[in-house]
C-alpha cells in the first residue's frame, strides 16, 4: 500500500514554462532588453536554450547577448535577475494546492525531490505555498547526489522512514524520474499536462492532478504482497 508520495518540481509541480513565460516577459521590459516586436522570439529562443532547466543560465544568457546584440547590459546582471527574481512568478499547476491539502488529509506523507541548485530550487517551491504540507525537501546540489542516482531516492525515503516499496514519485522526465524511482521500487506516475503526452515505462500517465487520487488508488490495487515488504 502506499503511504508516501514523492514530487518532482519543475514542470511537476511547477508549471516552469508558464512561469518562465511571465519572468521573461517582466525582466524584458524592467531592462528594456529588445524592442517589443523581438520579445516572443527572445522568449522563444531562451526556451530553446534552456532545455528544460537542462543548461545553467550563464550559458542562456551569453547567447542571447550575442544573437540579439544587447550592448546595455551584462549577462551575470540578467543572471543575477533571474536567480532573485524568478520565484516571484513561480505558477503551479492547475488544482494542486487542492490535491497536495487532500492528500496530507487523507494522510499520506509527502515530499520534494528536485534535480538544481540550492537555494533557488528551494525559493521557487516556496513561492508555490505548499510546504507546510511536505515533510521532507531534497534538492540535487543541496545534497551532492541527483536523480536517476538510486541513492538520492532511497534518502528520501529514509527520511520519512518509508520503503521504496511504500512510495510513489511523480515526474516529468523519464531518465530522472521514472526511471531513477522504478530502480530503487517505487511506484512511478508520469505527469504531464497535454494528454496525448505518455509514458510507457511508468506505471501510470497523470494529466490533471484533479484525477491523482484515482490513479493512486489503481496504483495500490495493482501493488502485490510479493512487491512490498512487511
Amino acid at each position: 500500500m502506499i503511504q508516501a508520495i514523492f514530487f518532482d518540481l519543475d514542470q511537476t509541480l511547477l508549471d516552469r514554462t508558464t512561469s518562465l513565460d511571465h519572468f521573461l516577459n517582466w525582466q524584458i521590459n524592467f531592462f528594456q532588453l529588445i524592442p517589443q516586436r523581438e520579445k516572443a522570439r527572445f522568449i522563444q529562443r531562451f526556451l530553446e536554450l534552456d532545455q528544460n532547466g537542462a543548461v545553467w543560465k550563464d550559458t542562456v544568457y551569453k547567447k542571447l547577448i550575442d544573437e540579439f546584440k544587447i550592448e546595455s547590459i551584462e549577462y551575470h546582471d540578467l543572471l543575477k535577475s533571474y536567480i532573485s527574481d524568478f520565484n516571484k512568478f513561480s505558477t503551479g499547476f492547475p488544482h494542486i494546492e487542492n490535491t497536495i491539502r487532500n492528500l496530507k488529509q487523507q494522510g499520506y506523507l509527502i515530499g520534494l525531490i528536485s534535480n538544481g541548485r540550492s537555494p533557488f530550487q528551494e525559493h521557487n517551491f516556496y513561492a508555490l505555498g505548499l510546504s507546510e504540507y511536505f515533510s521532507n525537501i531534497l534538492v540535487s546540489e543541496a545534497v551532492g547526489l541527483r536523480k536517476p542516482d538510486p541513492e538520492i531516492f532511497n534518502l528520501a525515503c529514509k527520511q520519512l522512514g518509508v520503503f521504496p516499496e511504500q512510495c510513489a514519485f511523480i515526474g516529468d522526465n523519464e531518465l530522472a524520474d521514472i526511471q531513477g524511482a522504478k530502480k530503487v521500487g517505487m511506484k512511478t506516475i508520469y505527469f504531464h499536462p497535454d494528454p496525448q503526452i505518455n509514458s510507457k515505462i511508468s506505471d501510470a500517465n497523470l494529466h490533471d492532478y484533479q484525477d491523482i487520487v484515482m490513479v493512486l488508488n489503481q496504483l495500490s490495487i495493482n501493488t502485490t504482497p510479493e512487491n512490498t515488504r512487511q
